[in-house]
C-alpha cells in the first residue's frame, strides 16, 4: 500500500472513533414511557442528554403507533404517560 493510503485510513479511523465517542457520551439518561391513546397502548425506551429531553422523546416515539395523523399525534404527546421510568447512566 502507498503511504498516503495508510495515512488516509488512519485519519478516517480516528475520525470515526471520535464521532462514535461523541455520540455515545452525549446520551446520559435512559427513559421508558408508556402511553394510552384511542384505546391503544404502546411503550418506548429512548436515551437523551437529560431527563426532560429523554422523556419527551420516549412519549413522542410511543405515540407513533397509536396515533393517526398530526392532530392525534399532538394530542397523544400532550397527555401525561401512564408510566415512566428514567435512569442516569
Amino acid at each position: 500500500m502507498k503511504r498516503a493510503t495508510v495515512i488516509g485510513l488512519i485519519i478516517a479511523a480516528i475520525f470515526a472513533g471520535f464521532l462514535l465517542w461523541s455520540t455515545m457520551s452525549a446520551q446520559r439518561v435512559d427513559c421508558q414511557a408508556c402511553v394510552e391513546f384511542n384505546g391503544g397502548r404502546n411503550c418506548a425506551k429512548v436515551s437523551g442528554n437529560n431527563e426532560v429531553e429523554a422523556l419527551r422523546a420516549a412519549v413522542s416515539t410511543a405515540c407513533g403507533p397509536v396515533a393517526s395523523g398530526m392532530n392525534e399525534s399532538i394530542a397523544c404527546q400532550n397527555r401525561p404517560p401512564v408510566s415512566k421510568q428514567c435512569s442516569a447512566r
